[in-house]
């Protein structure tokens, strides 16, 4: 009887220990799961920007991405919007495969929340729908390697909206991109953030600027005189939310990188940014692009309250079933 419990134990202990070699096995690599390499980011956050753009685009042309900028950009984009730092080390195990799905939720949530704005960058992820080929989805792994690799998160990622909004991360990299015969023909030259810094030290101060007023910007190219009139209004104790934004520019991919930096930024409900030619169009476009604005809202409303419905009904129906089944039983 003795001897029968000590052979059990021993059973026992080598099933144990082959459930924990086989738990070991399943365990992922650690010399095979890329890591996040640790980025020391300059302390100028405009130089960093810059070299993010440096690297991304290095990434991307030897990649073979090809020569569509709104590829690398979108994603880039999208990288943006998310608010957790430890994210960056699951977003470098995916495969090239997973991107589409991922950029598609992303996009998808943000359109649930800021439709008007993410209908204007529709340049930027439109691509997704395409279904990319194996090389264009290798060059996009690339772009998310080399973006979280060289420290985007260390800016996009911080919850407090001054710090992620210390420097504009799209402008040198639509920049980049840009040939530059195609600058040239456009007329497009990003100010400097030193400059629209200095203009909105200059121009915003407590006796000039209250809430309801209006920021208006002609020629706004990817954002970035928000984005430093957002920071003085910070700096000044004042909220974004309580200003209207309006802003336009004759290219849409420069529109749309300023409607993904308008949620980045954080610069509240009151935005309208829209693609028109300010001396072509009566008032710049604004009336019409507000009234778009409010079409847009109005149908996410009524996506969000048939879902809303089909929801509920589900539920009525599921309870129904229960009750019939519990009294055939």
């Amino acid at each position: 009887m003795v001897q029968f419990d000590l052979f059990g134990e021993v059973e026992q202990k080598l099933e144990e220990r082959a459930r924990h070699r086989e738990a070991e096995a399943a365990k992922p690599n650690p010399a095979q799961t890329p890591r996040r390499r640790k980025y020391a980011a300059p302390r100028d956050p405009y130089q960093h920007a810059n070299k993010i753009a440096e690297n991304v685009m290095s990434a991307w042309y030897s990649s073979y991405g090809g020569n569509r900028m709104d590829v690398p950009l979108g994603t880039v984009a999208a990288l943006c919007f998310f608010r957790e730092p430890l994210i960056a080390d699951w977003l470098l195990t995916l495969e090239p495969a997973h991107f589409p799905p991922l950029l598609r939720e992303i996009w998808g949530v943000q359109w649930s929340a800021r439709p008007d704005l993410i209908e204007v960058a529709r340049p930027l992820h439109a691509w997704v729908e395409e279904n990319p080929d194996d090389y264009r989805l290798r060059a996009v792994q690339a772009v998310v390697h080399t973006a979280v690799n060289t420290g985007l998160l260390d800016i996009t990622a911080e919850e407090d909206p001054y710090l992620r909004s210390r420097a504009d991360i799209l402008s040198p990299l639509l920049t980049g991109l840009r040939h530059k015969s195609d600058k040239k023909w456009r007329g497009e030259y990003h100010t400097p953030p030193c400059i629209t810094d200095l203009m909105a030290q200059v121009l915003v101060d407590d006796d000039t600027c209250g809430p309801g007023m209006s920021v208006r910007e002609p020629a706004i190219g990817s954002g970035g005189m928000f984005r430093s009139v957002a920071q003085r209004m910070r700096e000044l104790n004042l909220n974004p939310h309580d200003f209207r934004w309006y802003g336009n520019d004759i290219d849409p991919l420069s529109t749309a990188c300023a409607a993904v930096n308008a949620i980045v930024w954080d610069l509240g409900p009151n935005v309208a940014i829209w693609c028109a030619n300010t001396f072509a169009e009566h008032d710049g476009g604004l009336a019409k692009a507000l009234a778009e604005r409010a079409a847009i809202i109005k149908h996410r409303n009524a996506v969000v309250e048939q879902a809303l419905f089909e929801h509920r009904a589900r539920r009525m129906i599921d309870a129904l079933d229960r009750l019939l089944e519990g009294t055939a039983a």
